[in-house]
């Protein structure tokens, strides 16, 4: 297949809004729009990968989408999946509220090798790094917190030591000015970090 530097792909994983985001793409500037969100066939061209929030973190990590730039399209906003997203490598980051203004906005500024963040993201992201700035490890042992694993259990989910897991806890909780491990919970939990109880996306690589 031939290369097409403005080659934009559509894989999210809800059908309804998959077709919405190919309606305001197709025809529109000077790229061309393909959407299948089963098969790897057309990302192997894209420049520009639209997908959901599950489906855009799996390809940043695995570093599947070769030079192609992510941008995830989501309802979701927690600081949490904000982090999570940007932590694993996803370029831009979209709320499904936007118009067809912004995501075709938001796609041109990929298409152009930069970042975008959809204005309310971007005033998150800011107050986030005022606040603490929180590697992807650390908020993986952070949702494991609020999965109430003990630290023996997270080492042996994240493959690593006990020793690196306490290191981890007590970075943590400085970081999130907590005084023990369930204050350090709340506290996250309240920031929308993580989702007490929820299983979240846990890295396979060390940090």
């Amino acid at each position: 297949m031939q290369q097409l530097s403005h080659h934009v792909h559509i894989m999210h994983a809800e059908p309804l809004v998959s077709a919405g985001l190919h309606a305001f793409l197709a025809g529109r500037d000077d790229w061309t729009v393909t959407l299948d969100a089963k098969t790897p066939q057309g990302r192997r061209s894209a420049r520009v990968l639209v997908c959901d929030h599950a489906t855009g973190i799996a390809l940043a990590r695995q570093a599947v989408h070769g030079d192609a730039f992510v941008l995830v399209v989501t309802s979701l906003d927690k600081e949490w999946d904000v982090q999570v997203a940007l932590a694993n490598g996803v370029h831009g980051y979209l709320l499904q509220d936007c118009d067809a203004d912004e995501l075709a906005r938001a796609v041109r500024v990929l298409l152009h090798g930069q970042r975008y963040l959809s204005a309310p993201i971007a005033a998150k992201v800011a107050d986030s790094a005022r606040r603490t700035s929180l590697t992807a490890r650390q908020i993986d042992v952070l949702q494991l917190l609020g999965e109430g694993c003990c630290n023996k259990q997270i080492a042996r989910r994240l493959g690593i030591g006990v020793g690196t897991v306490k290191t981890h806890v007590k970075g943590l909780m400085a970081r999130l000015d907590a005084t023990a491990r369930t204050h350090a919970v709340v506290v996250a939990a309240q920031r929308g970090l993580i989702t007490p109880g929820r299983r979240g996306i846990v890295h396979p690589y060390p940090i």
